[in-house]
């Protein structure tokens, strides 16, 4: 809904709501239903919601997916299998506990920070149900939660539909690191309840720096203010050192680190991730989750345990083939005459459009109806989006060229000119 809350239900009382284009647009034929809607409902950005479902799925069956948010792996991860025994019990609220250990033991391994499984862990839905969690334990109508712009759109769109205040800290991208000025986040952060960042980036693939990070540390100190930090994507990192956060002494008590195996482990199916942080900070997410029944199944702990007892080294071939495309993808992009932020991490190009007189919006729009390529468009992501798309390298080799053909074939037609691909 784009109107206040109080008018929302007038109009809902009075039945005027169903007639209202927005409305109809969203709901189809659904407006006689909004009686029965909560108040979170109504606070639901259904029109992003909607914009967001447009891109997020490819129907054509010889279509070319370049929008997707997790790899699909070909090699060097095994399959998974459960344990001989499986568990004939559910799982404890906060996860099951031999998953906790694991989890415990990978924060203390990069980040240097002992973790108490039973009381520091919390098992979650991935790393959106980690933030949905967080949102609910901590955040209330009204509050403010602080995002770099650009940012993953589930994260803004969850606060908004939970009525918080967004505040936006601008950033830009500068050989592969996120820049921002430090009087806009100071700003940002007064008077907030919550600061929301992922290192690397979705959608730029850039990453923090060690001395931007305790720069946020501090300001979040200064103001007393939460910091939610997810590291899905922490395994996709090709440059720049990550910074232990057991340096950051200001932001220990504060943080609560989210991570899952959807991305760094090509496990998205089984929508596991986890929180870990201060006992006094996990043990309401634990309380939250439970009450809203939101338990991760036991067999999918289970693989999951299985995905992160892997050797480390199974990884590296994989890290590798990523990095190859990386720079695959930024030669092609550089031969249509486009100019992407180069990423550090990630596996995402952050490209702009505008040169060709389209919004992200309409680019991704026709890009698709012409070339049955999906990208995603850039005012998914925050404000600075219009005007650039995300383009994804998850895809397998031979679909990711092929994507990138029809691509170079889209913009040639754009440009009006003959742009000549690359030889590899």
């Amino acid at each position: 809904m784009t109107y206040p809350l109080f008018l929302t239900r007038l109009l809902i009382r009075t039945g005027l709501a169903r007639w209202l284009p927005g409305v109809r647009r969203s709901l189809g034929n659904g407006g006689a239903f909004l009686r029965y809607y909560s108040d979170r409902l109504l606070a639901a950005p259904h029109a992003e919601f909607r914009a967001a479902a447009d891109f997020g799925e490819l129907q054509e069956p010889d279509g070319i997916d370049l929008a997707l948010d997790a790899p699909r792996f070909e090699t060097g991860l095994r399959s998974l299998t459960l344990p001989a025994r499986p568990a004939v019990r559910g799982s404890p609220p906060a996860g099951l506990p031999e998953l906790r250990e694991a989890v415990a033991g990978k924060v203390f391994a990069e980040h240097d920070l002992t973790v108490n499984p039973s009381e520091q862990v919390h098992i979650t839905q991935g790393s959106s149900g980690a933030l949905s969690v967080v949102l609910d334990a901590f955040v209330n109508p009204g509050d403010r939660v602080v995002f770099f712009d650009p940012t993953n759109p589930f994260y803004h769109l969850a606060a908004r539909q939970r009525r918080a205040r967004l505040r936006w800290v601008p950033t830009f991208v500068e050989g592969g690191r996120v820049r921002f000025r430090l009087d806009q986040l100071a700003n940002a952060l007064r008077r907030a309840r919550l600061l929301v960042l992922a290192d690397p980036v979705n959608p730029t693939g850039a990453v923090f720096t060690a001395e931007d990070l305790e720069q946020i540390a501090w300001w979040a100190e200064h103001h007393d203010v939460l910091i939610f930090h997810d590291e899905a994507l922490a395994r996709f990192r090709y440059e720049g050192e990550r910074l232990p956060l057991g340096e950051l002494a200001a932001s220990r008590s504060r943080t609560l680190l989210a991570g899952s195996v959807s991305k760094g482990h090509g496990q998205a199916s089984l929508r596991v991730g986890w929180l870990s942080g201060h006992r006094q900070l996990i043990h309401p997410c634990t309380v939250t989750a439970t009450l809203q029944s939101a338990i991760v199944p036991t067999v999918c702990q289970q693989l999951a345990l299985a995905a992160l007892k892997q050797d480390e080294t199974t990884f590296r071939p994989i890290l590798a083939s990523f990095e190859s495309r990386r720079r695959y993808v930024r030669e092609r992009l550089a031969g249509m005459g486009l100019q992407p932020a180069w990423p550090a991490g990630a596996f995402f190009f952050w490209v702009p459009v505008s040169q060709f007189g389209l919004t992200g919006r309409e680019f991704a729009a026709r890009l698709l109806r012409e070339k049955k390529v999906l990208v995603s468009p850039g005012e998914l992501f925050g404000p600075s989006g219009t005007g650039h798309i995300r383009l994804s390298y998850a895809a397998d080799d031979g679909r990711l060229r092929e994507g990138l053909t029809r691509l170079t074939d889209f913009v040639r037609s754009l440009q009006g000119a003959t742009v000549r691909p690359l030889t590899v």
